[in-house]
């Protein structure tokens, strides 16, 4: 027998050890210990002790079932090895759409849970490829982020809330005249960039959705000829960004995330690029503060508002879980409305369904309205892959690299991917 053979028996034999010394352990369980385990996957860090304690509470509320609660599973590595989780709950972007898109996940389109899902909500998973004909998650929680700011600062400066790019170019040289950072800046964590000056001024200019449509139609021709690209579509939106880097702290670049929830909760700015994910390590700082949020007007049309949104968490079972029956039925708990409710109200996210209630917190409260009327947009940065490093060529451009340039070198990247695909 060659080496490898040997090893391969050995394998075996300690596999089969291993699977005779579990059933006899389960043989000797109580029967709580030997129902049916089901994965559990939610890494969302600030949330994981609530949905252990939901897991807890699921698995003594019934006897069919047992919920193991893990957030340390490598999805790709799972879904590959044929053995995921049979519960996911997490943020949907495009690396768990790739698990869509090629079938991985089971159609949950039977669940009365699903038809309950707002309809424009839903239409946000349409936004990357989809499987077609099936509901392959079901949205939990949707974040909406727009312009933090201290109302205190601008009532004691008598300025309003601006609503066209204009007055909001006023807002920031008023308050720059009056010696006060118009907006602290976080440059040193490139995706502060992405997720906030990038995200806010495309979304607030283009329609995210139809550019990424085109973009991907266009392929490996996208240039500086073709009918969209990064270099001329997404052009004046970088260049107003560049503008808005003149009311920035001077410190801006050497400046991260943590020291602008920092600089916010000691009032040293008026405005603060940030989701609502920032009010908590705001708060833990312990200051009296009164900080509100409101979309960042990009055109000279009031209607022209929305807030950039992105689906928190989704809820989806893989085709090739062992315990299907398991996590729908956690999944069905997860969604009953004085369990889903509580979650969003605690974590500052905005209700799936259609009659969620509206969101009580005053920090967000006035970004209902945009959320009500389906006036919101997915990030930009979110529809770029992983393997082109966008958030650093925005990090450039803010230090002061060419915007037309580096956009460009966006395009040959995408155009590279797209010609390997």
């Amino acid at each position: 027998m060659t080496s490898a053979g040997t090893r391969l028996s050995r394998r075996t034999f300690l596999a089969a050890a291993g699977s005779s010394l579990a059933a006899a352990g389960l043989a000797a369980c109580s029967p709580a210990e030997a129902r049916p385990t089901i994965n559990f996957h939610q890494s969302k860090p600030e949330a994981v002790p609530y949905f252990r304690d939901l897991a807890a509470k699921f698995t003594g509320s019934q006897d069919r079932f047992r919920v193991l609660h893990d957030m340390a599973t490598n999805l790709s590595a799972s879904f590959v090895r044929s053995s995921p989780p049979d519960l996911g709950c997490l943020n949907y972007n495009l690396e768990m759409a790739r698990f869509m898109e090629r079938g991985a996940l089971s159609d949950l389109a039977d669940l009365p849970e699903a038809a309950s899902i707002r309809d424009d909500v839903l239409d946000l998973t349409n936004w990357y490829p989809t499987y077609a004909g099936r509901t392959s998650v079901i949205p939990y929680s949707v974040m909406a982020a727009s312009v933090i700011y201290n109302r205190r600062i601008f009532a004691d400066n008598g300025l309003e809330v601006p609503t066209t790019w204009d007055q909001f170019v006023d807002v920031c040289e008023r308050l720059k005249s009056a010696g006060i950072t118009p907006i602290y800046g976080t440059f040193r964590d490139p995706w502060t960039i992405a997720q906030g000056l990038f995200d806010y001024t495309v979304g607030g200019m283009v329609d995210v959705r139809a550019f990424y449509k085109s973009m991907h139609d266009v392929g490996e021709k996208v240039g500086p000829d073709s009918e969209v690209s990064f270099q001329e579509t997404l052009l004046e939106p970088v260049r107003r960004m560049v503008q808005l880097t003149g009311y920035v702290n001077p410190d801006a670049s050497s400046r991260g995330y943590g020291d602008g929830n920092t600089a916010m909760a000691q009032g040293q700015a008026a405005m603060y690029f940030q989701g609502p994910w920032a009010f908590g390590e705001i708060e833990k700082a312990g200051t009296d503060l009164d900080l509100g949020t409101f979309p960042l007007p990009m055109t000279g049309d009031p209607a022209d508002l929305k807030v950039r949104v992105n689906i928190d968490l989704s809820l989806w079972v893989p085709e090739a879980s062992n315990g299907q029956e398991g996590a729908r039925a956690f999944l069905h708990y997860l969604l009953k409305p004085d369990i889903q409710n509580p979650y969003n109200a605690k974590f500052l996210g905005f209700g799936t369904v259609k009659d969620a209630p509206a969101v009580t917190d005053p920090r967000i409260a006035d970004m209902q309205e945009y959320y009500d009327d389906g006036r919101f947009y997915m990030g930009a940065s979110q529809f770029i892959p992983n393997t082109i490093p966008a958030a650093n060529y925005l990090q450039s451009i803010v230090a002061g690299a060419d915007a037309k340039s580096t956009l460009a070198r966006m395009d040959a990247d995408w155009a590279r991917l797209a010609f390997r695909a």
